[in-house]
């Protein structure tokens, strides 16, 4: 074999592999973005905050019943008077509890008891995002925030259920602002009693 054909066929060889390497990269990265992206928009909707009333609609369902079906329990904590110093107090209760920022989906995660399942802090009003309060991201006055957690599949490892309502509890108290469910009702100890399960 001459050089030439060796050159070629190198040269065929290494393209077939830039068109391999190309079609690994699109089969695995542009479906994975897809989903972050659906995990995103996910998250965005789960948190968007219904200003129009919802008609009452009778439990059909018993609380314990009604606790084993809920994928993740919310809380809104409107503040009262909404400004920079209601922010700063934020941030400062952020640093106080450990929180870290993701800036990929927007929002605060506070480890808790259970890290694995982290207590999640996001904008109550649409879109659902935060700004990186701990950097002094410029942004208008958070109106107020909602506490997202995913309850534990055993009863027994219900300690960040504990967390999370002294964590509401503290907002409710820190900010002074109405609290409601994920109904957009006003939380009662029934409210907590059933969170905790």
């Amino acid at each position: 074999m001459d050089r030439t054909t060796t050159i070629i066929l190198l040269s065929f060889v290494s393209l077939v592999l830039g068109a391999l390497a190309i079609a690994i990269f699109i089969y695995v990265i542009v479906p994975w973005r897809r989903r972050r992206r659906a995990a995103k928009e996910a998250s965005a909707n789960s948190v968007t905050f219904q200003t129009e009333s919802s008609p009452e609609q009778p439990e059909s369902t018993t609380p314990a019943k009604r606790n084993s079906s809920i994928k993740q329990h919310s809380l809104f904590i409107i503040f009262d008077q909404p400004s920079e110093r209601s922010d700063e107090r934020l941030t400062e209760w952020l640093r106080e509890k450990g929180a870290r920022y993701d800036s990929i989906k927007k929002i605060f995660l506070i480890d808790g008891q259970q890290p694995a399942n982290p207590i999640t802090i996001t904008n109550a009003f649409p879109p659902g995002e935060m700004p990186d309060l701990l950097r002094g991201e410029t942004h208008a006055p958070i109106k107020g925030i909602s506490l997202l957690v995913k309850p534990p599949l055993h009863k027994r490892r219900n300690q960040q259920m504990y967390v999370y309502v002294e964590l509401a509890k503290e907002m409710q108290t820190h900010f002074s602002g109405a609290m409601l469910n994920a109904e957009r009702e006003p939380t009662t100890d029934d409210t907590f009693e059933r969170i905790i399960g």
